[in-house]
């Protein structure tokens, strides 16, 4: 009685706030007050796929979602990006029939990387993909390594794990697992790799495991590669799953040695994303070909990157998750890579969507220096945070005359407006892109 009363007051609260245009955690909230064990009570399908990690979860998901509906799966995921376990019991419940049996062939899950031990205590993942940890959130994460032992947890004996292999910490999710229920995702040496560390700070400085000094035979970006502890042997695994070979400029990269794909964005991020959606829907059954066709030339619809005019500027939104330095490396990388003539906007108007905070010092771990480039004239710095900003800048190498400073959006957008066409490049966390979006037309 109680997990039917629990089903049908989930239903009703996610009902009402769809038509208040309100959120999907309040229906899970009431739900799990009412039956705190409903999740365990509940008939789900064969298949439960969860994903976590510091970044590309979202993506990843929504990635995998598109794949095996391809392939003819109804597919059943928080598309809404409510990744916490109130969210998760929203919409499980709200694909409940009354009797307690989940709708669906597949159970697909953005799980918050602090939480999942909670989202995961009544039922277990079949397959469970961790993309990466980096330092993230520092006021609400910690360190790395207080996330990893935060998801370990919510590792469970008979789920299969499909694990970044470049990531050393990631590998460490394998130690004490089932070897055969164990799967690895890679990117080989290629072009984007280098010999040599580059970023303000190196994770993969030492080993996860007994602390001595790590060696890398090559660096894709950040501390994620191709690595070896000498002290203790822990090393990178051979992926089951590997892009063998990838040319970022060019678009291109190949699965396993025979499957090319096209890159509609041409970041290391989304060959990361990509590769971790092929293997665990490769994992579930789903042909190559199927996979193939839906990931050519794929663009994300969860507005990570979004196009748009202001003036006579071409424009370009690139999504970073504030707090993560790494997320920001990454999509300045993309504009350094890119050699044409153009500005950038950086705003930080709000650090967090789910709690306030001043905290700011993420920002110095930021590589900023990528944005001293010939080919980037200026870069405007704008929002609340334009002094920290400004002073973050005064310690990179981008000289002072390319720097404009401007802590209203609305009037740099008018400032641009008036003047210029080169393409504008502007780098913003979920929390801020918006405020400058309003103010553009959108492709």
């Amino acid at each position: 009685m109680r997990r039917m009363l629990a089903i049908v007051a989930c239903k009703l609260l996610r009902l009402a706030g769809k038509l208040l245009g309100r959120g999907s955690s309040l229906p899970g909230q009431i739900a799990l007050k009412l039956c705190p064990d409903v999740l365990g009570r509940i008939k789900l399908p064969g298949h439960i796929i969860a994903v976590t990690g510091s970044n590309g979860k979202t993506s990843t998901v929504e990635m995998i979602a598109a794949i095996l509906a391809a392939d003819g799966r109804q597919v059943v995921y928080n598309k809404e990006g409510s990744n916490q376990i109130e969210g998760v019991a929203t919409l499980i419940l709200s694909h409940c029939t009354l009797g307690g049996r989940m709708r669906g062939d597949v159970l697909l899950l953005e799980s918050d990387e602090r939480y999942a031990r909670h989202t995961f205590r009544w039922f277990h993942p079949t397959h469970f993909v961790i993309t990466n940890l980096y330092r993230d959130q520092l006021t609400r994460n910690g360190h790395p390594q207080w996330v990893y032992e935060s998801i370990q947890p919510a590792i469970h004996p008979e789920e299969i794990l499909v694990l970044n292999a470049d990531d050393p910490l990631v590998a460490c999710f394998a130690r004490g697992h089932d070897p055969d229920k164990v799967k690895w995702f890679g990117l080989e040496e290629c072009s984007v790799s280098t010999k040599e560390h580059h970023g303000v700070y190196d994770d993969g400085l030492r080993c996860p495991v007994c602390g001595g000094k790590m060696e890398y035979t090559c660096y894709h970006y950040a501390h994620i590669g191709h690595y070896r502890c000498p002290g203790c042997g822990h090393h990178r695994p051979q992926p089951d799953f590997a892009v063998t070979s990838l040319d970022l400029a060019q678009g291109k990269l190949t699965i396993n040695g025979e499957t090319q794909i096209e890159l509609a964005f041409r970041s290391i991020y989304n060959v990361y994303n990509i590769l971790a959606a092929w293997s665990v829907c490769a994992l579930c059954g789903v042909d190559q070909t199927v996979m193939a066709g839906v990931i050519n030339n794929y663009l994300l619809k969860n507005g990570r990157m979004v196009t748009f005019t202001l003036g006579k500027h071409k424009g370009t939104l690139l999504t970073s998750k504030h707090e993560n330095s790494v997320a920001y490396d990454t999509n300045l990388a993309y504009i350094e890579s890119l050699g044409q003539p153009c500005e950038v906007m950086v705003i930080v108007d709000a650090v967090s969507r789910k709690y306030f905070t001043g905290e700011t010092s993420w920002l110095w771990d930021i590589d900023f220096d990528r944005l001293a480039c010939q080919h980037v004239r200026r870069v405007w710095l704008c929002g609340r945070y334009v002094n920290d900003l400004a002073l973050r800048f005064d310690y990179s190498q981008v000289p002072q005359d390319k720097l404009t400073l401007q802590a209203d959006i609305s009037a740099a957008a008018e400032e641009l407006k008036k003047e210029g066409d080169l393409p504008l490049y502007v780098v913003t966390c979920f929390s801020d892109r918006d405020k400058l979006l309003d103010l553009t037309q959108r492709d």
